[in-house]
């Protein structure tokens, strides 16, 4: 029985050579912009993936990930990026949502139209479902309706976390009593509760790396896109507005983070004096 080293690799030195090529490995893969003072937190991560992958130094870990097909790329990105979840998070946006944004939509909708919601940068799904939970709350058959929720993630992992739809009651944190008893189904054996089926139908989760091809045919008519682009170099981050900007239909609105900012010259406008709603200018189209 062969025994491998992996607590021995934690103590690695990550010079300032290999930290520059992760860094540019990196922005390659997924446009992440990774200062020298993020020095400590890219050995402290990435640290763990060497005891995790049993590798004895740096040297090992950029020859795996220098291949372009590896997946351990995408395993570093995730490693990199903090996915912080929870349901209602910022939950002014919600209300922003449900009072001034989905009544129109829904109305569409009841008369034969679409409604597509776009959560990129999802971690484990409880925006998504906050978003579905607040259609349902005032469209009890929105499950009957062409509704789609997609949710995408560049981790794999918190993507099939999300496809499950079933938490741990400790990441309930967002969620009132009601809307616990109302849209989950608890097993109090595993201290769990599921997503209810009919609100789980209209999500989509999907694996997307926001720096590479999107492969979403339509136009969205909401998108949120919090705390995700504040991890991108200034360039990535104007070209993922662009982005967003052609898959959004004609006067979308985009969400994101308290500490984002979309340029003017991208094409938003800010919407009712909120420095975190964008939405697509006339002006453009």
């Amino acid at each position: 029985m062969s025994h491998s080293r992996p607590m021995e690799s934690m103590d690695a030195s990550l010079s300032a050579s290999a930290f520059a090529k992760i860094s540019a490995i990196a922005e390659d893969e997924a446009g992440l912009f990774l200062p020298k003072s993020k020095h400590t937190m890219v050995a402290a991560r990435l640290g763990r993936r060497l005891a995790r992958l049993a590798l004895s130094d740096y040297d090992e870990y950029l020859t795996l990930i220098s291949d372009p097909t590896s997946r351990e790329r995408r395993r570093m990105v995730a490693a990199l990026t903090t996915n912080v979840s929870k349901f209602f998070r910022e939950s002014h946006h919600f209300d922003h949502l449900k009072q001034v944004v989905l009544p129109p939509l829904i109305a569409e909708a009841r008369s034969g139209g679409r409604i597509r919601i776009w959560s990129a940068g999802c971690a484990n799904g409880q925006e998504a479902i906050s978003i579905a939970i607040s259609i349902h709350e005032i469209c009890p058959e929105a499950h009957q309706l062409d509704i789609r929720i997609l949710g995408t993630d560049i981790d794999p992992a918190v993507i099939r976390f999300a496809e499950l739809a079933t938490y741990h009651r400790s990441m309930m944190s967002g969620l009132s009593d009601q809307r616990i008893d109302h849209f989950f189904q608890a097993d109090v054996s595993a201290q769990s509760y599921r997503l209810h089926p009919e609100v789980a139908q209209m999500l989509i989760f999907r694996e997307l790396n926001l720096h590479g091809h999107w492969p979403m045919p339509g136009r969205f008519d909401v998108i949120f896109c919090r705390n995700v682009v504040i991890y991108f170099g200034q360039n990535h981050q104007d070209q993922l507005w662009a982005r967003f900007h052609g898959k959004l239909r004609r006067r979308g609105l985009l969400f994101i983070g308290h500490s984002e900012r979309v340029p003017a010259q991208c094409g938003f406008a800010l919407d009712g004096g909120c420095h975190t709603l964008y939405r697509r200018s006339d002006l453009s189209d």
